[in-house]
């Protein structure tokens, strides 16, 4: 076994000092593989080491000492041979990218046909499903009907002020009307006097060019 363990950052430890364990996931999708749970039996002895010298005082102090000692040294050496075997457990299991070096899951992010992450080289047959799905809902947007009503404001001023209720009777309005549909109301007055044809401002309570009554 080399010196040496090659790793990279999609994995979590998970170990204890009862055993090893490891999570690796997936550059792309995020989805992961633990790897199976494998016991450390030095772990066992050393606790009970210790709790030999809390139950006794310093009869076994030395003891225990040493075994915590034993137990960081082979602890450690341990959890890298135990790495090493994890590494090499589920690297079937994942390919690094020769593009972009991203580690990926081959089971749904490794484009077997291009050699690359599903990122550098999606699938065309996915895309294009996509792209005509996307398509398709614009074209429904873009076809719906429009209300008439919508219609006629679309095709006059869109600038012209709707009254959605009327100021005097309180009662909404369905429609763009003119007139209040519950007490009759008058909701819109026409820009223009009646009596002269000069334009009318939107405040303006009299013609500015006859003085007549709006």
């Amino acid at each position: 076994m080399s010196d040496i363990i090659e790793f990279n950052s999609n994995y979590s430890d998970t170990s204890t000092e009862k055993g090893f364990q490891f999570e690796f996931s997936c550059g792309r999708c995020g989805n992961g593989t633990k790897t199976r749970f494998r016991p450390w039996a030095v772990g066992g002895v050393s606790s009970a080491l210790d709790a030999a010298s809390n139950l006794f005082g310093g009869v076994f102090s030395s003891a225990a000492e040493v075994g915590e000692q034993v137990r960081s040294a082979a602890w450690e050496k341990a959890h890298d041979a135990a790495f090493q075997q994890a590494i090499e457990e589920v690297r079937p299991l994942f390919v690094q990218c020769p593009r972009c070096s991203s580690w990926v899951c081959r089971k749904a992010c490794w484009n077997e046909k291009r050699g690359l992450c599903k990122e550098c080289a999606p699938d065309l047959g996915v895309e294009m499903s996509a792209a005509q799905a996307s398509r398709s809902t614009e074209e429904v947007w873009a076809h719906a009907k429009m209300a008439e009503e919508d219609k006629r404001l679309a095709e006059g001023d869109w600038r012209e002020t709707i009254v959605a209720s009327c100021p005097k009777c309180g009662a909404p309005q369905e429609t763009n009307a003119k007139f209040c549909s519950g007490c009759g109301t008058q909701l819109k007055r026409g820009d223009k006097c009646a009596k002269c044809g000069a334009k009318l401002t939107a405040k303006a309570k009299f013609c500015p060019e006859c003085g007549e009554k709006v």
